[in-house]
């Protein structure tokens, strides 16, 4: 009598437990529906993409080694970003794996500034100036997305988008100081 009474405790409680599970609310979905949380991300994104775009263009032309490092670091990065961004504005479920964007969706992120930016640096050919020009390219828009990040953390309003903008500001910096080397290397 006293296993069936075990037996019947176990499975109520177990029951129990998955009952108070699916009643549970779920936690409160992020959300960039503010007006500042929209311009944070479409401004990241946008400056992100060109950053993408031009490391990706860059990668097999520069000549500086540790500038072939910093591209292709750029384009994992800037992948990355891009793909927890598309996340966050998709309240898209977690996933372990990044979804890298194409170059075409990348291209409709940018403004025509932007994308005559791109095509330059593609029809430029490789060399020392090239070296240059795309560090010059990287650091203009390096500072334009710190810029971002410390408008948006001035007055966060979601806690996700917070923490994406603070990673983001300490890696932005980090690569200024690089990209500062490198252009003294190059």
């Amino acid at each position: 009598m006293n296993r069936r009474f075990l037996l019947a405790s176990i499975a109520t409680l177990s029951a129990g437990r998955v009952v108070a599970q699916t009643m549970t609310p779920a936690a409160p979905a992020p959300s960039a529906g503010t007006d500042a949380g929209q311009k944070h991300l479409r401004d990241t994104k946008a400056v992100g993409s060109l950053s993408l775009l031009l490391s990706r263009a860059a990668l097999p032309k520069v000549t500086h080694p540790l500038l072939k490092q910093f591209a292709q670091f750029e384009i994992a990065e800037q992948e990355t970003v891009a793909d927890v961004l598309m996340a966050m504005q998709m309240n898209a479920a977690p996933k372990g794996t990044v979804q890298a964007p194409s170059d075409a969706e990348l291209m409709q992120n940018l403004d025509a500034a932007g994308k005559a930016s791109v095509e330059k640096l593609r029809a430029e050919r490789s060399g020392s100036q090239y070296d240059r020009d795309y560090v010059r390219y990287q650091v203009e828009g390096h500072r334009k997305l710190l810029d971002i990040q410390e408008v948006y953390l001035k007055t966060p309003d979601n806690l996700d988008q917070t923490n994406v903008a603070k990673l983001a500001r300490g890696m932005i910096k980090e690569h200024l100081t690089l990209l500062a080397d490198l252009d003294k290397a190059a």
